[in-house]
């Protein structure tokens, strides 16, 4: 069984499970408006419209909180859900880094730590529990799309709409299998070498 509120960390980056505590310093990171600017939510820069994405990941039982453990300030967060997921699946997402870690490099080792927790994962029989993490993104998330693209992330032909700000958005569906992790860009396979450059 999946445990959706892990520690993990690499010699870079700690993830931990989300706490109530938090809310100021992961405030102070999400209130840039230029990191909602292409989000199905533009304007969760805004205290009362981040204090429901905040509520909602602490209810969720699965977010988890993004440290730069050279400086132990919080970057950002994201979250393990089952609500939208098959069998098998789990859904990585609600996932937004500070602007200054933005290029690629802690977004990845952010979805390798998570991704390599999801896939070690073991069902009752011993099997694994998960063979397959999904992604929801935006349609018009160009950026983010782009981001997907470039850890392994495979565009399926699921599609998912929600009213979000009064607005109707489809998410596409990205996937990465257990096998299409182990083999692509951030598996043993294609890990990077050393650390994250001091600014993503």
């Amino acid at each position: 069984m999946l445990d959706r509120q892990p520690t993990l960390a690499d010699a870079h980056l700690h993830l931990r499970p989300l706490a109530p505590g938090d809310w100021p310093a992961l405030f102070a990171v999400a209130s840039d408006p230029a990191i909602w600017a292409q989000h199905p939510v533009p304007d969760r820069w805004q205290e009362p419209v981040f204090r429901r994405y905040f509520e909602e990941a602490l209810a969720s039982r699965g977010a988890l909180i993004a440290i730069d453990r050279l400086t132990g300030a919080p970057i950002g967060a994201s979250r393990y859900d089952h609500g939208r997921a098959l069998p098998g699946e789990v859904e990585i997402g609600w996932t937004f880094l500070a602007r200054d870690r933005w290029g690629g490099t802690w977004n990845h080792a952010m979805k390798r730590l998570m991704l390599t927790h999801a896939f070690a994962a073991l069902d009752d029989s011993g099997a694994p529990a998960i063979t397959q993490a999904i992604f929801l993104i935006g349609e018009t998330n160009t950026r983010s799309r782009r981001a997907m693209a470039a850890i392994g992330g495979v565009l399926t032909d699921r599609v998912f709409t929600y009213t979000m700000s009064g607005v109707d958005v489809r998410h596409l569906v990205y996937a990465i299998t257990r096998e299409g992790f182990a083999a692509g860009p951030l598996g043993s396979r294609g890990k990077e070498a050393g650390p994250p450059a001091g600014r993503g």
